[in-house]
C-alpha cells in the first residue's frame, strides 16, 4: 500500500481527518536537457494531454512524452495510507507487545513520517477523481476543498467575510491577517508548502480528490 503525507505545520493532516481537506494538489516538475551549463533545468509546459491514452506535452512548439515518472503517483479508486509519525500514535502503539514498541522508538519514523511503514498507519484516504490543471485556474470552492477556512469568528464580530488556514491551531499562524477570497489565502498556503514562487509561476498539477475512509 502507498502512503501520502500532509503537512502537519499549517494543519493539513488534522483537516483531513476531520473531513475539511478532501483535494490535495501536487507540482508536476519537469526537466529538459538544455544548453545552460550542461544541465537539465526545469520547464514550464503551455499544455498537457493525454493522446492515446499516453501523456504528453508542448513545451517551446514542440511536443514531447511524458516521462513515465511524471504519471500521476496514485490511480482513481485506490486507497492510500495517511503518513503519520509513529509518536502521534502512541496510545495505539502503546498497547503493541514491548519489543514491538521499542522497536519502532528506535526507527526514524517514531518523529518523521517520511520513514513510516504505511501498514501501520491507522488511517487511510481513497482516490475519488484525477485531474491535472495550472495551479492558479483553482476554484473557490476547491480552496476550501484544499483546507482553507471561513473565519466564522471574526465574521460575528464585525462582518467581514476573511479566510484563513488553520496551521498551528492558529489562524494566524501563516501571516494570514485578512485574505478577503479563498483564493488568496491558498495562494499563501501554497507558497508556505511548495516553496515561495510556486503561485506566480503557476505550473501544471495533479488534483487528487478524494474520500476519507477511516
Amino acid at each position: 500500500m502507498k502512503k501520502i503525507m500532509f503537512n502537519d505545520r499549517y494543519g493539513l493532516t488534522d483537516a483531513v481527518l476531520e473531513g475539511r481537506k478532501t483535494v490535495t494538489r501536487r507540482k508536476l516538475t519537469l526537466t529538459l536537457h538544455k544548453e545552460i551549463n550542461d544541465k537539465l533545468v526545469e520547464v514550464f509546459p503551455s499544455k498537457i494531454f493525454l493522446e492515446d491514452e499516453k501523456w504528453k506535452f508542448v513545451y517551446d512548439g514542440m511536443v514531447f512524452h511524458l516521462p513515465k515518472e511524471n504519471y500521476p503517483l496514485y490511480k482513481i479508486g485506490e486507497v492510500i495510507a495517511i503518513a503519520e509519525r509513529y509518536c502521534d500514535e502512541y496510545e495505539k502503539i502503546q498497547e503493541m507487545k514491548n519489543d514491538k514498541l521499542y522497536s519502532l522508538i528506535k526507527e526514524k519514523g517514531w518523529n518523521n513520517k517520511m520513514f513510516v511503514k504505511s501498514d501501520l498507519m491507522p488511517h487511510h484516504i481513497k482516490i475519488t477523481n484525477i485531474r491535472i490543471e495550472k495551479l492558479q485556474d483553482i476554484s473557490d470552492e476547491d480552496c476550501i476543498k484544499e483546507g482553507v477556512e471561513f473565519h466564522q469568528k471574526q465574521y460575528e464580530e464585525n462582518g467581514i467575510r476573511e479566510y484563513c488556514v488553520c496551521g498551528l491551531k492558529h489562524w494566524r499562524a501563516i501571516g494570514c491577517y485578512a485574505y478577503s477570497t479563498p483564493k488568496e489565502a491558498f495562494s499563501v498556503l501554497i507558497d508556505k508548502i511548495s516553496g515561495k514562487g510556486t503561485w506566480k509561476n503557476n505550473p501544471f498539477v495533479w488534483v487528487y480528490e478524494f474520500e476519507l475512509v477511516d
